[in-house]
């Protein structure tokens, strides 16, 4: 098959054009850096030309709620009606876990009309949505961050590593679309405040995790239901342990 990937060279993106080109499909990593420009149009209808599949995994540079909420809907609309005029038979989107829980943020709101455009394409469509991954615990910490205490809510979490998204990602790419969702979630549930204490630990940053039930995540309030997945989803392989002993970076 042809498959184009947009955002095809970030985390989620590469990994996953390494896994389809090792089954034998034609691949194209479509980003702005090789003229693909779903904001603009830029490039879209090239790339298309005989594409069967497109997953579009590409993020928001920014998430303030104005910008974010431009992107997901101008870069949707874009590289939908590029896709229909193509003939492409399966749209696949990469989203989040919780996002219908989690309508308070910015980002949310935008990920929802995101997935709104897709159901309402025509094309054919298989939606995954995923639970947070280990490599985004540095920003999670980040963006909490008051001074030397880290503010998150112990709410349950059940993060999965981005190798276990892209193996996700490419076997929905070769399958029949399933005009659903697909929850995908690492093998371990538990308290987001605990795990950025630990991956604090594990980095040797000094700093204190306070566990806030107040907290917001990125604009919203969480429960133990907000973040993990509901019945039977696709669970990764990877723990925690096994993620940071193997991961690239290593601070």
């Amino acid at each position: 098959m042809k498959i184009v990937v947009i955002g095809g060279t970030g985390l989620i993106g590469s990994k996953t054009v390494d896994r389809l080109r090792k089954e034998g499909h034609e691949v194209i990593a479509a980003s702005p850096a090789s003229g693909v420009n779903t904001i603009t149009g830029e490039g879209l209808s090239e790339c298309l030309k005989g594409a069967d599949v497109v997953i579009d995994v590409a993020n928001s540079p920014s998430f303030d709620d104005g910008p974010v909420m431009e992107f997901f809907q101008t870069s949707g609309r874009n590289l939908l009606a590029a896709e229909a005029k193509a003939g492409v038979k399966h749209h696949i989107a990469l989203s989040v876990v919780g996002t219908e829980r989690l309508q308070e943020s910015g980002y949310f709101r935008a990920k929802a009309a995101q997935e709104d455009l897709i159901k309402k394409s025509g094309i054919p469509y298989s939606i995954v949505h995923s639970t947070q991954f280990f490599e985004f615990l540095g920003g999670i910490v980040a963006s909490a961050a008051k001074g030397e205490n880290i503010h998150l809510s112990p709410a349950s979490i059940q993060p999965i590593a981005s190798d276990d998204v892209a193996a996700a990602m490419a076997d929905v790419a070769t399958g029949a679309p399933i005009n659903g969702i697909l929850e995908i979630a690492g093998p371990e549930k538990v308290s987001l405040s605990s795990l950025a204490a630990r991956y604090l630990r594990e980095v040797d940053d000094p700093r204190t995790v306070v566990s806030d039930v107040n907290a917001k995540y990125f604009g919203a309030m969480l429960n133990d239901q907000s973040l993990v997945p509901g019945p039977n989803p696709r669970i990764g392989r990877t723990d925690f342990g096994t993620w940071f002993a193997t991961r690239p970076v290593k601070n």
